[in-house]
């Protein structure tokens, strides 16, 4: 009998859970309407898009009219970035050295025109310190950007508390939440944040959809031109089935959330606690820094991750050596050489992140597995 296969990339994207794609498909193939017509077809899929708003207004804690959709979590960040950067004119923008590329990408842009870049680095646990974005701030800032859960290590940054800074100075806030929404609680206000980027299907929602928000008062640069979509900010038809799941998935997640995050903050627990126990030579990235309960970020000495990664995907287990957006680049982790890992170590790291389906057996499998097929290669390199 065939061994089940085991997936344990949800950082990278999640399985559509069943009721969600059953949300999908009535709105594909029946309320399928124009959300912008005025007859009967066109209100239901209008009913469904505003639904899935005020779901997720409702689990971010703002109004309803202050989010818009997108098409992912990339768009949402580069809107925030450049539309913030647009409405407001040149000066500074503050970031760090460990985002996703969706945001340095667009620093990177926006540095081109004329825009003047400043990347904090974090410490060796990978954590940002407040103080050294503080340091940064001043009468020429424009923008503040920083993540809220990195997507390779799992290490919740203090974007409370950089929060509070930008607001005592005027300064607008944005955060990537794209990872952490749905596993910890992301309300704006307690996050001082003025754009917020969300994604569906790190959450068992579908891919191509996602979510910016932006307070009410917040200067932003409308993002595509033409009808007046999405409060005129961003012109286009709506993907309502893929919005309307977007909603599901989101009310699922967060009503599921406290014990679901405690139940795979115990497997990713005993999965670190099992392959540090049976091997030697590895060290868990972000390890001392508050994480999300999924992740686990490792590098192992004396091995190529892409040879762990071909060798674990042949034993049906499915894992990565970082953030997939950036799958197939010759150079190691921005993130774990921003936070001081020599580069032999960098490229030796494997991220494993659980989510929805996982379970212990599939822990002690991996347990099982790993120390094996590292040895064989440390032996195969020396």
């Amino acid at each position: 009998m065939k061994t089940p296969r085991i997936y344990l990339d949800h950082n990278a994207t999640t399985p559509l859970r069943p009721e969600v794609l059953g949300v999908m498909q009535r709105y594909l193939a029946e309320a399928f309407g124009n959300p912008s017509s005025l007859h009967t077809f066109g209100q239901e899929a209008r009913a469904g898009l505003e639904e899935a708003r005020t779901r997720l207004a409702s689990g971010l804690g703002c109004a309803p009219g202050e989010v818009h959709f997108t098409s992912g979590g990339t768009e949402a960040d580069n809107w925030a970035l450049l539309g913030c950067a647009a409405a407001r004119g040149q000066g500074r923008i503050v970031t760090t050295a460990i985002e996703h590329h969706a945001v340095l990408h667009s620093c990177r842009h926006l540095q081109k025109q004329g825009f003047e870049v400043c990347l904090v680095r974090p410490d060796p646990r990978g954590w940002v310190d407040p103080e050294a974005v503080e340091a940064l701030l001043d009468d020429r800032t424009i923008l503040v950007s920083a993540m809220h859960a990195n997507n390779e290590t799992g290490v919740l940054q203090p974007v409370a508390q950089i929060g509070q800074l930008t607001r005592r100075r005027g300064i607008p806030f944005h955060v990537d939440a794209v990872q952490s929404f749905g596993k910890v609680p992301v309300q704006v206000d307690q996050l001082g944040a003025d754009l917020v980027a969300v994604s569906a299907h790190k959450l068992n929602g579908p891919k191509g959809v996602g979510a910016l928000y932006a307070r009410g008062g917040t200067r932003l640069e409308p993002w595509i031109h033409g009808g007046g979509h999405e409060g005129g900010l961003r012109a286009g038809t709506e993907n309502v089935a893929g919005i309307a799941a977007f909603g599901l998935a989101a009310q699922l997640a967060l009503a599921e959330q406290s014990a679901h995050q405690r139940e795979l903050g115990r497997l990713r627990d005993r999965l670190e606690v099992g392959i540090l126990g049976a091997l030697g030579g590895v060290q868990v990235n972000g390890q001392g820094a508050p994480r999300l309960p999924n992740t686990l970020n490792l590098s192992i000495a004396g091995v190529q991750s892409e040879a762990l990664l071909l060798g674990l995907d042949l034993e049906g287990v499915a894992v990565s050596s970082g953030s997939a957006c950036s799958a197939g680049g010759e150079e190691p982790s921005h993130v774990l050489l921003a936070m001081g890992l020599e580069r032999r170590l960098a490229a030796g790291s494997l991220r494993f992140s659980l989510g929805w389906g996982n379970s212990e057996v599939e822990v002690d499998r991996v347990i099982a597995l790993l120390p094996g097929l590292v040895r064989r290669l440390r032996a195969l390199s020396a």
